[in-house]
């Protein structure tokens, strides 16, 4: 199973702020996985397509 980011390690990775993360996931320019508690989980693959 692949390693789901937080956005804090998401962020820091991609050198981006965290209104970005959440504009492309409104955007659907990146792919977000959603806990039970609606709490967002980047894929490592999306973060490292990114760079």
């Amino acid at each position: 199973m692949e390693r789901l980011l937080t956005l804090k390690e998401a962020k820091k990775f991609l050198g981006v702020t965290t209104r970005t993360i959440q504009r492309w996931d409104k955007e659907g320019k990146i792919k977000v996985v959603r806990t039970i508690g609606e709490r967002r989980r980047i894929p490592e693959s999306e973060v490292r397509v990114r760079v």
